[in-house]
């Protein structure tokens, strides 16, 4: 029976980020990108196409205006997804650090969101900061993988 023993190994003294390998934790990160955007895409499609749908709540701190909303929950969901389709797909470290900023806003967002729909809100809320702490926690654990 051989071994590897006999064989020399290369050291690895600095892992590199940018071809590292994909984890756990950055395929989880992506799919809840990609699922929190198609979220936050169909969030902001109901508020553009009916202004029923969603209960204002008076004397609100945060007051804004609902069709507005809508367009930024848009652009946000669409962005979202490609950042998470990129992460998935390419795992390059300018996909997490997009991801990371997008999703921030995301959490940003949904936090202004919540008189308007504050279930959905929370749970987007806790989407993205778990998309962050992955992609944030993610590098560090492939870099050692390499």
């Amino acid at each position: 029976m051989a071994t590897d023993a006999s064989r020399p190994q290369a050291a690895r003294t600095h892992p590199d980020p940018w071809n590292a390998a994909t984890s756990g934790r950055t395929v989880l990160a992506a799919v809840l990108m990609i699922f929190g955007g198609a979220m936050a895409f169909f969030e902001g499609i109901a508020a553009v196409a009916s202004d029923d749908l969603f209960v204002v709540t008076r004397h609100y701190l945060f007051e804004f205006s609902l069709t507005g909303w809508g367009w930024v929950h848009l652009i946000l969901g669409v962005a979202l997804v490609a950042a998470g389709c990129a992460v998935l797909f390419s795992g390059a470290l300018w996909a997490r650090y997009f991801g990371i900023t997008v999703a921030g806003l995301g959490a940003f967002a949904n936090f202004l969101w919540l008189p308007y729909y504050p279930l959905w809100a929370l749970v987007l809320i806790a989407v993205n900061i778990l998309v962050v702490w992955a992609l944030c926690t993610g590098a560090h654990h492939e870099a050692d993988m390499t």
